[in-house]
């Protein structure tokens, strides 16, 4: 978080099965919708926020997301921390690679997320887990 920043956290999820995907996700667009997103952008936070959470439930579990409004002067948004202590990524570079996957998944769960917001990091290591840090803001109107 950069100095200028402040953050409130507004909700703490565990993520251990698919019902705490679906409970991030309602959770993430009710927070979101309550600081000013609307239409789409409810849409995509909701669909990055499923993302991340089923990484954790798919390679990781247990993990957790935490859902936080923050503030940069007169800009209000939306941060998303996913972490887990799983055994981590072990290549961030290919992972962000449409069509990668160390499953039989599509391999659009990480680089979808980074597209569907505005600011998207990934800090993992092997053995020690992986936490990925998403933020949207609201648009000026």
């Amino acid at each position: 978080m950069k100095d200028n920043e402040a953050r409130q956290v507004g909700r703490q999820i565990p993520i251990t099965s698919d019902l705490d995907i679906v409970e991030a996700r309602m959770a993430a667009r009710t927070l979101a919708a309550k600081i000013g997103f609307t239409g789409a952008n409810l849409v995509m936070i909701a669909t990055a926020v499923s993302e991340v959470a089923r990484n954790i439930v798919e390679y990781a579990k247990p993990g957790e997301v935490i859902l936080s409004v923050i503030e940069n002067g007169p800009r209000r948004g939306l941060e998303v921390v996913a972490r887990d202590n799983g055994p981590g990524i072990p290549d961030v570079a290919q992972a962000m690679v449409d069509g990668y996957s160390t499953s039989r998944g599509l391999g659009l769960g990480l680089p979808g997320s980074r597209r569907l917001m505005d600011e998207f990091y990934v800090d993992s290591k092997a053995g020690k887990g992986t936490t990925v840090t998403m933020r949207k803001w609201v648009p000026e109107k």
